[in-house]
């Protein structure tokens, strides 16, 4: 009599990876190898698994909590969206087709509100298609049923390196940005007090000019405060205010370069002379133009002896060929040659020199700038006055 043999293992007995007939897990869960502890997860890089069946959702959970990621469950999307409201998850693996709202659908939601998540997404073979698409959406790759472990394994852990990749390199731009702030915050408060040195530089090297030529005493700074006040009716930024200022306080550096038996000289000069005397607007030009801050202002120091009509140097401009500001410039230091002191003669009034203005309007002088100089009292004249005094006086 034939013995019977061994009675085969019931489906309740197998392994749980392979239960089901349609094989949802094709192979059982290796043990762990040191390849796999060297490459175990930081502790905060969570998995929220979400499918309608629970089958899935517990072998998927064991096989991933094994490995070093904790795990957490939800049955459909919407129950999905409200862990993540709460708690934050690293990666995201759904199966696409479950009832109610679907895996599709999971993954545009939570990459509008969480962009770094990172999601797998679970699909049958003849879903495939809808899979592809989802990657276009957002997701780092798709898993086809029935699903093998290692490539479970293989695709949670690429799915994090990138993400961890992702997020390092935002780190780093972020780190990047706040540095490039930092300094570049710095370096704009390294050049204003380059600036302001260099201010105070040529503020010491005009006052020594002014103090050379006798006559002229505080001449340099009423004459900018003049410019500065002339240009308020001009359509203009705040830069090239400060430019007119800066180009009118400095307008005769280039007297630098002029002998002191010229620039001195008590009586009239000669023909030769006269032509050195006309070299100092370039030779100011060529002092002032290596100074990156004062690019604006050089204008007015090579223009300001030209005049409206022509007939002033050292090119001969007409018209609105010399910029505004050596314009603007022209008749504030026609204005405070007039009304101050000189050795051949006292200082004019100020309707008399009001109208000597007024007469060459149009000739040397330009006569919107004319009118802008009319339209102020002989009380704001004496008030910039005062200002050029002021070492506190703003610019």
């Amino acid at each position: 009599m034939e013995m019977p043999g061994p009675t085969p293992p019931s489906e309740s007995t197998r392994n749980p990876l392979t239960a089901g007939s349609n094989l949802l897990f094709l192979e059982k869960q290796r043990p762990l190898n040191r390849e796999d502890l060297d490459r175990m997860p930081p502790e905060n890089e969570k998995i929220l698994i979400v499918d309608d069946e629970p089958n899935i959702r517990m072998i998927l959970s064991r096989h991933l909590s094994k490995i070093g990621y904790p795990c957490t469950l939800a049955e459909n999307s919407q129950r999905a969206m409200d862990v993540l409201e709460t708690d934050p998850h690293a990666l995201v693996i759904t199966d696409i087709r479950m009832p109610g709202r679907d895996g599709v659908w999971l993954l545009q939601a939570l990459k509008a509100k969480w962009p770094d998540t990172a999601v797998l997404m679970i699909t049958a073979l003849d879903d495939s298609q809808i899979a592809i698409n989802c990657l276009k959406l957002g997701a780092y790759d798709y898993l086809i049923k029935p699903l093998h472990l290692e490539e479970v394994t293989l695709a949670t852990q690429s799915a994090l390196e990138k993400r961890r990749l992702v997020l390092d390199n935002k780190q780093y731009q972020e780190d990047l940005e706040a540095k490039v702030v930092e300094r570049t915050a710095k370096l704009q408060e390294a050049l204003a007090e380059l600036e302001i040195n260099y201010d105070h530089t040529l503020e010491a090297l005009v006052a020594a000019l002014d103090a050379r030529e006798h006559e002229t005493g505080n001449h340099s700074k009423r004459v900018a405060q003049y410019a500065l006040l002339l240009s308020d009716p001009f359509e203009m930024s705040n830069l090239e205010r400060l430019d007119i200022y800066r180009g009118a306080f400095l307008h005769d550096i280039g007297k630098i370069g002029v002998s002191d038996k010229i620039l001195l000289k008590p009586g009239k000069l000669t023909a030769e002379e006269w032509t050195e005397m006309q070299r100092h607007p370039s030779i100011g030009f060529n002092i002032l133009k290596q100074i990156g801050f004062l690019d604006g202002a050089l204008k007015t120091v090579v223009s300001h002896h030209e005049r409206f009509d022509g007939k002033g140097y050292p090119k001969g401009l007409h018209g609105e060929e010399i910029p505004l500001g050596a314009r603007i410039f022209s008749v504030a230091d026609a204005f405070d040659t007039m009304t101050t002191d000189r050795p051949y003669r006292k200082a004019l009034t100020f309707p008399a020199s009001r109208d000597e203005i007024l007469r060459c309007s149009g000739s040397q002088f330009d006569p919107k700038v004319v009118e802008a100089f009319l339209k102020r009292t002989e009380r704001d004249w004496l008030e910039c006055q005062r200002a050029s005094r002021d070492p506190h006086a703003k610019k």
